[in-house]
């Protein structure tokens, strides 16, 4: 049974005194946290912390990597994804999503959120190396078509659903994909599926979005009418997307919020008066990739905002690495401490995926695997995040 040490100790939540031991069984199961060294304790450099939450990823899209440029904006950006998506072998995309999910192995993920329109992603998740919620998303924006959009995704559902490890946990669960792209009648039989069901959605990730549920302005006309779609019987709210669609889901889900670029204030107290339980999740580099542009981060730290971390995908990211995600926070917020980004990035992701009873903290009983970060101290060398149980 290895005792392990390092200068900094984070469990998940917070620091840990300093000359902490994690005493760790062979199996990964954290067996207690010890305020001496043992004999045999192995001393590592930098960092321990729980493994890295990604919360939000497009795993199927890894082959699309620099087909789309940098700072396209988000509407012009979903035009060209689906137009190009299938310029491609089957061989070339499983090579580059099975890279992609070493890639995420490499730098310290144990979980991820991720987003599947197609069954691709079957086979990165037989690997059984990575605890796995893939989030199957319904598309159709269509009103009269919304039992037909639902059956395609549930019978992508039943082919995860089907699907079981014997080492990780693999959940599923069906979704929208934005509200941009989803009828109200999608919402609610999306919303009738499991009640309890973690949903995670695009959110707020262009400014048209709100202008085209406040006024049914904008480029997202635009995008719907290059995509074939007849939004003519389509009435705009009055009200920003989120506090829209958010008619259309049942409460009882916890609601994972991805990317929240132009997300207001009003929003976030919106959705935590109606909602019993919400994450906000970051994804930095693709924000910057796309819309070269952040979301105020310290709003919803104001707001006692749930946040985690997400990477999005090749087509929207040059790196699948959560630790990439946090250093661009730091450089954009830098008064956001480490022990902060450290918490969104473990703990917060964990629950975010409803998988805390197992990862997201070092606690005793709990398996969270163990990663050391080096580097982040020391500009003339790249900090490196690696998974060492």
């Amino acid at each position: 049974m290895p005792f392990l040490t390092a200068p900094k100790i984070h469990n998940g939540h917070q620091w840990l005194p300093q000359g902490s031991v994690i005493e760790v069984a062979d199996d990964g199961t954290i067996i207690a946290i010890r305020p001496e060294l043992p004999p045999g304790t192995i001393h590592y450099d930098g960092i321990l912390t729980p493994g890295f939450v990604n919360v939000h990823c497009h795993l199927e899209l890894s082959h699309m990597k620099g087909v789309v440029p940098e700072h396209t904006g988000l509407i012009p950006f979903l035009k060209t994804i689906p137009t190009h998506r299938n310029d491609f072998t089957d061989e070339q995309k499983r090579i580059a999503r099975h890279d992609g999910y070493n890639e995420l192995l490499q730098n310290g993920v144990v979980a991820i959120g991720d987003i599947a329109n197609t069954t691709d992603t079957l086979d990165v998740r037989a690997n059984d190396q990575m605890h796995y919620y893939t989030f199957v998303e319904s598309i159709g924006f269509t009103e009269a078509n919304a039992a037909r959009a639902f059956g395609y995704a549930q019978q992508t559902y039943n082919a995860f659903a089907a699907q079981h490890g014997n080492k990780m946990q693999l959940k599923q669960a069906i979704i929208p994909h934005a509200p941009y792209s989803v009828s109200s009648s999608l919402f609610r039989l999306i919303s009738e599926h499991k009640n309890n069901a973690a949903i995670s959605i695009h959110n707020q990730e262009s400014e048209e979005e709100n202008k085209y549920y406040l006024s049914k302005e904008g480029n997202v006309r635009d995008l719907l009418h290059t995509l074939g779609i007849d939004d003519s019987l389509f009435k705009p709210t009055g009200l920003s997307s989120l506090q829209s669609y958010l008619e259309w889901l049942s409460p009882t889900h916890p609601l994972v919020f991805v990317h929240n670029t132009y997300t207001k204030q009003e929003d976030i107290k919106y959705a935590h008066k109606r909602l019993k339980e919400t994450y906000w999740c970051l994804c930095p580099n693709a924000n910057l990739y796309i819309e070269n542009t952040l979301p105020d981060i310290d709003m919803f730290i104001r707001e006692d905002a749930r946040l985690c971390i997400g990477t999005d995908s090749l087509a929207s990211n040059h790196h699948l690495s959560v630790l990439s995600e946090l250093q661009s926070i730091k450089k954009h917020f830098p008064h956001i401490s480490w022990e902060t980004l450290l918490i969104w990035a473990t703990n917060n992701g964990a629950h975010a995926l409803q998988m805390q009873d197992v990862i997201g903290t070092i606690k005793p009983g709990k398996k969270p695997g163990i990663i050391q970060i080096t580097g982040l101290d020391d500009e003339s060398q790249p900090a490196v995040a690696k998974r060492i149980v």
